[in-house]
């Protein structure tokens, strides 16, 4: 049996999610919905990592195992999997990997990019596809704010518990290294976007929200930094972002580990 790796883009609109619930639509749900379909037995996904309700993706990663008698070649698979699924999911690759590959434990990093608007006239056709600010800001702090957050914290002010966190929680449970943060205009929309090792719940909105608290003078931009910096127990960013404008745009991985030879089975 191959692994398989696949690119996914998704409209989070119509979905509670990424993981599988018993009754809310999930993109994670709508995949083994489809592959079942294509493949004529039960498959299970192995998703990157998830996302909430509302929140979007243009890079999210999975891999299934490939049944046996089945080989279906890399261009065709996204041509036959988006057969049967909406609209909102696109697969738009796929390739075989070795099986040292793992779609969540093999990432070395994500990128995330949240975009938000301060038109006065929303475009109507990107409700619940960008965060429309309407609230006067000073777009002159959201560069400088952003780049507080580079380098490793400790980001307990932004992250929510999901009540699987582990007791007593270590020490550097919180601890994050962000290795890209930027603010640029891009049309009509400002994008924030993050880089890091890794993402905590929640982490990417309620940093966004520290840098909206600080642009509409809830929050002064030391206090941020005290935030990120020096964080105390129960202090929490202002403010969480809506899941609209958030986007996951690319899983990292190190390891070249597509198949050289994928009829030999060779890394």
């Amino acid at each position: 049996m191959a692994r398989v790796c696949f690119t996914v883009a998704y409209d989070g609109r119509p979905f509670a999610g990424w993981q599988v619930q018993p009754v809310e639509p999930t993109v994670q749900g709508c995949l083994e919905h489809a592959l079942g379909k294509l493949l004529r037995r039960p498959t299970t996904v192995y998703g990157s990592g998830r996302t909430d309700a509302g929140v979007h993706a243009w890079g999210q990663v999975f891999h299934i195992i490939e049944p046996l008698g089945y080989h279906i070649p890399e261009a065709r698979w996204p041509i036959a999997l988006n057969t049967f699924l909406p609209p909102t999911i696109r697969i738009l690759n796929a390739r075989r990997v070795s099986d040292h590959f793992h779609a969540r434990f093999s990432a070395t990093g994500k990128t995330y990019h949240y975009h938000l608007t301060t038109s006065r006239a929303p475009d109507p056709f990107e409700q619940g596809l960008v965060w429309q600010c309407l609230r006067p800001i000073d777009e002159d702090l959201l560069a400088p704010c952003t780049k507080l957050f580079l380098g490793e914290h400790d980001f307990r002010a932004f992250a929510v518990a999901r009540g699987n966190e582990p007791d007593p929680i270590p020490d550097r449970y919180f601890h994050r290294t962000i290795t890209q943060a930027s603010c640029t205009k891009q049309g009509r929309h400002i994008v924030l976007a993050f880089t890091g090792n890794g993402f905590l719940y929640r982490m990417v909105r309620l940093m966004v929200g520290g840098i909206f608290s600080v642009a509409t003078g809830r929050i002064t931009q030391d206090q941020l930094k005290q935030l990120i910096t020096d964080p105390k127990d129960g202090q929490k960013s202002p403010y969480c972002a809506p899941p609209d404008g958030l986007y996951l745009q690319e899983v990292h991985y190190d390891k070249p580990y597509a198949l050289k030879d994928p009829s030999r089975g060779t890394d």
